[in-house]
């Protein structure tokens, strides 16, 4: 039997995902996929691999996954027929083939993350499932430069959620950048890797910055001491969006 080993991008709304990756008694992405993947390879079972984890209610605009298949397949076919046997929550954008030996997970890689925060004084009840909503003011200039203060490599210990297993938390952040978008805030950060939660306690920190609650150089101070206790709280994950996985 000859195995192929595909590549795919795709996009989901994880509003009713408790998270990409595969667990028992609840609803995931990885699961979805495959159940969809298994009945196109003749029921025999296909196990899906992704670039990383999303949390639940947390979205994707381009994770990337792989899954062998025992034949090879014409690609715009599978990918049709992928994206529509998937459920409505989840597009294909993309397939390509790939050598066996590449995984989306440990082939050397780099992520964007972009988190939407609805910042009108009434929440917006059309979007409140794919953004964070923030109803008071926020000194736009005072997060611009204290979101600078995350660029580099940095141990993000004082960042990252209680509970992590990974020992190793240096990370490199290439570029971040914040702006407003009719009422709403849009902060980007593009990295070599994000412990778990990493992204929605730096936007939080960035939230309370921006209110007045925390000094400009709060991010520094955190980054310095490796404290959690000193950064803000963690932001709601329907505003956070996993943009782009770029392979290099």
């Amino acid at each position: 039997m000859t195995i192929t080993r595909y590549k795919a991008i795709i996009a989901y709304d994880g509003t009713n995902f408790h998270g990409f990756q595969r667990q028992p008694n609840v609803r995931s992405v990885q699961e979805e996929l495959e159940k969809t993947l298994t009945k196109l390879n003749s029921n025999l079972p296909v196990i899906v691999q992704g670039s990383g984890r999303t949390d639940a209610h947390v979205h994707a605009l381009g994770q990337v996954i792989h899954f062998d298949l025992n034949e090879q397949r014409e690609i715009e076919k599978l990918r049709f027929a992928l994206d529509t046997q998937s459920t409505e929550d989840i597009a294909i954008h993309s397939i390509e083939i790939v050598a066996n030996d590449w995984h989306a997970r440990y082939q050397p890689h780099q992520k964007t993350y972009l988190f939407r925060l609805d910042n009108n004084k009434s929440r917006n009840p059309f979007i409140r499932t794919y953004t964070s909503h923030f109803p008071y003011p926020l000194d736009i200039s005072k997060m611009a430069f204290a979101i600078k203060q995350l660029e580099g490599t940095h141990d993000f210990t004082g960042f990252t959620a209680s509970g992590t297993s990974v020992e190793n938390k240096i990370r490199t952040i290439f570029h971040t950048e914040i702006f407003r978008k009719n009422n709403e805030i849009h902060f980007i950060f593009h990295g070599n890797g994000f412990l778990y939660k990493q992204v929605r306690n730096m936007v939080g920190t960035l939230i309370k910055i921006g209110n007045g609650k925390m000094p400009v150089n709060q991010i520094e101070h955190i980054l310095e001491t490796k404290n959690r206790s000193l950064a803000g709280p963690t932001a709601h994950p329907e505003g956070l969006y996993l943009k782009e996985v770029r392979y290099i």
